[in-house]
């Protein structure tokens, strides 16, 4: 029975949630009269408003409770209901996983010798000049800076007063020393700075430089010039337009073509498109006013890029330009639509150039998952000879494994049960800043899987679970590919045949958290030996490993104790190496 009392919500801005019979969050949004939105769902019978989308129909049938939250404003609601999305991952929302922090390029001339650096968040100084977004590539364009300009190459270098090795390589004039005013350390800097926005001049500076070190056959320097030049060359959209002249503004367009999302955005830059970020995501109950909402506060949120005009493909609630600090619009004409029209036909070639796999879909019918897992995350352990013990999640999303995105976890626990607990906690404790995936690849059995849906019930969170249990050969896990016979542990236990592309996929998957668990706990172990080597010798580091266990135990570990393993001599300088 329908537990949904319309009468009782209250005429305020805020955010409504709602819940299936079984609890599953289905939907959150926002507000400006909750009353009146969430009443505009129902008709007096509760059944779905014949005007609604067969998606939002078929999201009303499912309903059987309301929860809701109230807040001060609109802009308030909008903050939030964004949060929650990300965070708890309704079933009918989607959720495009686009929270990047694109770095700028700023230069701070309140200072007498300003340098160039990289930044990703405002400064407070009133004096900063910022250069961008870059998304890719701004390293190479910042060093690209300091090797054509003797600008001041660190920060450190303004502390002293005697001219260091940069002067003497000709990197740099010396200002520590008086030898450049700051009138004419601007004026260089100023000419560098202008190649930020001209990137063909940029690019030819640097090719005279690579010709340069070839002639002195320093070709490791030239082929760095050749990988910085072609960096940066892939940051633009090249384009015969006539652009707009000395304008600023955001381009984002979206497509889509089933379930795939292809957006692109445009950096403008005083007439000149200065970067450009392609993306492309799989979500189901795509919607395109929502899309362009998450877009924009993973873009725009906390960003210093306020009053910026952002050009998009379809009005939006005039709430987002309040809340962010920008101004939309929606070009029908004109210079504006034609960069609109071009970003729009890129974000339609990437859709073209992103397959999916069919074995995603393959892996959903074999697991009898509610939604395909676009998003996964794999989890695995590892330890170095019973030392360094680490966990490890590797993510796979769309086609592809997402690097960038694996974490390493120090885990404190012992046992292979009790390290598990401690890994998913810790990734459960991220959900609000990372949001959580579609589906958890756990390398273990049943009792793994139990322990990984308690953890996600306990914070609320849906989540699919499924577990890869290795086929055991003389009481060893049995690794060979298209040869082992591993147990999947989801809603059933399944058994392939070894050569089951569902199967294989499911252990590359595996194997690759494994690869990351393993070279993580070996790195740590080498790091903190190398470092008690240099101070001990290896002979000592080994005893005391073999006495103590552990690195954390040896620094736990008393003088009295130490002296029994190394000596007197041994332990105060062991105490005096963990004493900095």
């Amino acid at each position: 029975m329908k537990k949904i009392k319309i009468a009782n919500l209250p005429s305020k801005p805020g955010v409504y949630q709602f819940y299936n019979s079984k609890g599953r969050l289905l939907y959150v949004g926002k507000a400006k009269d909750l009353k009146k939105r969430v009443k505009s769902y129902f008709t007096s019978s509760l059944q779905p408003v014949s005007t609604l989308s067969l998606r939002i129909k078929k999201m009303v049938e499912e309903i059987e409770s309301i929860e809701y939250i109230v807040v001060e404003s609109e802009q308030e609601a909008l903050i939030l209901e964004n949060s929650l999305i990300k965070q708890l991952k309704p079933k009918y929302n989607i959720l495009l996983r686009d929270d990047k922090s694109y770095p700028y390029i700023y230069v701070d001339l309140s200072h007498p010798f300003p340098r160039p650096q990289l930044t990703r968040k405002a400064l407070s100084s009133k004096e900063v000049k910022y250069f961008g977004p870059f998304p890719t590539g701004a390293k190479e364009i910042l060093n690209s800076l300091y090797e054509l300009y003797p600008l001041v190459q660190q920060s450190s270098c303004l502390k002293g007063k005697k001219a260091c090795l940069f002067y003497q390589m000709g990197r740099c004039l010396a200002p520590c020393e008086g030898k450049i005013t700051s009138t004419e350390y601007k004026k260089m800097l100023k000419e560098a700075l202008a190649l930020l926005y001209d990137k063909e001049k940029l690019v030819k500076k640097l090719e005279q430089r690579m010709e340069e070190y070839s002639k002195k056959l320093q070709f490791e320097k030239a082929q760095e010039m050749l990988d910085r030049i072609k960096k940066i060359q892939g940051l633009e959209i090249k384009t015969s337009l006539d652009l707009l002249s000395q304008k600023d503004v955001d381009v984002i367009a979206i497509a889509n073509e089933g379930d795939k999302v292809g957006v692109v955005k445009l950096f403008v830059r005083e007439g000149r498109v200065v970067s450009s970020d392609f993306n492309s995501f799989l979500t189901s109950n795509f919607n395109l006013e929502e899309a362009y909402k998450q877009l924009l506060f993973s873009t725009y949120l906390n960003s210093f890029s306020k009053g910026k005009e952002v050009l998009v493909l379809t009005p939006l609630e005039k709430g987002l330009e309040k809340a962010l600090g920008i101004k939309i619009k929606v070009p029908k004409k004109g210079k504006k639509q034609k960069l609109l029209e071009l970003a729009l036909l890129n974000a339609k070639e990437l859709l073209k150039k992103s397959s999916q796999d069919t074995i995603i879909e393959a892996v959903k019918e074999l697991l009898e998952l509610e939604e395909t897992p676009y998003r996964i995350e794999v989890f695995d352990n590892s330890h170095f000879y019973g030392k360094e013990c680490v966990g490890a999640m590797v993510v796979f999303e769309g086609d592809r494994f997402k690097k960038e995105e694996y974490r390493r976890f120090n885990l404190a626990s012992v046992d292979e049960y009790s390290q598990m607990r401690e890994l998913l906690i810790r990734r459960v404790e991220q959900f609000n800043k990372n949001p959580p995936p579609n589906l958890w690849v756990i390398d273990g059995g049943e009792v793994l899987r139990k322990l990984a849906l308690e953890i996600l019930d306990s914070v609320g969170v849906k989540i699919e679970v499924v577990a890869l249990a290795k086929e055991k050969r003389d009481f060893k896990a049995y690794r060979a590919k298209g040869g082992a016979r591993d147990i999947i542990y989801g809603k059933k236990v399944i058994k392939l045949s070894p050569t089951d592309k569902r199967l294989l996929f499911l252990q590359k998957l595996r194997d690759e958290a494994h690869r990351f668990a393993i070279s993580s706990s070996r790195k740590r172990f080498n790091k903190r030996a190398l470092g008690l080597s240099k101070e001990l010798g290896e002979a000592k580091v080994k005893r005391l490993l073999d006495y103590f266990g552990s690195f954390e135990k040896i620094e736990k570990a008393s003088l009295i104790e130490l002296e029994k393993v190394i000596g007197q001599r041994g332990a105060k300088k062991l105490q005096q190496f963990y004493k900095g």
